[in-house]
């Protein structure tokens, strides 16, 4: 069993709401960001409104970074919050290849930013 397919088996124990957030969430690859909406909407629908459900959910990740949950940010590019503060957050992006501007935004952001098909 390949490590993505090993993760989504631990994810499946966990609660409904967040297993699905987390599952979707692993489409998003190394080099990209998603935003706290477009995760609910391509995780829920597209009028799916529960954002915060989403940064609560992503709190308790405890698979990260497995699960990466420092890939989402606001949907203004700016960070957001991350369980690890966001320093940690910076400097995994940063690994991956994603800056942080000094106005604490996502440099580049529009193609940074992964489109869930």
């Amino acid at each position: 069993m390949n490590s993505k397919n090993s993760i989504v088996s631990e994810i499946k124990s966990g609660d409904d709401f967040s297993s699905k957030v987390y599952s979707k969430l692993l489409e998003v690859p190394s080099g990209y960001v998603t935003t706290y909406g477009d995760l609910g909407r391509a995780t829920f629908g597209d009028d799916f409104k529960g954002y915060r459900a989403i940064g609560k959910a992503l709190n308790k990740n405890p698979r990260a970074p497995k699960v990466p949950c420092h890939r989402v940010v606001k949907g203004d590019g700016s960070l957001g919050g991350f369980a690890f503060g966001c320093e940690k957050k910076v400097e995994i992006l940063a690994a991956e290849g994603v800056v942080i501007g000094e106005d604490g935004k996502v440099v580049d952001f529009k193609k940074r930013r992964w489109e869930f098909k």
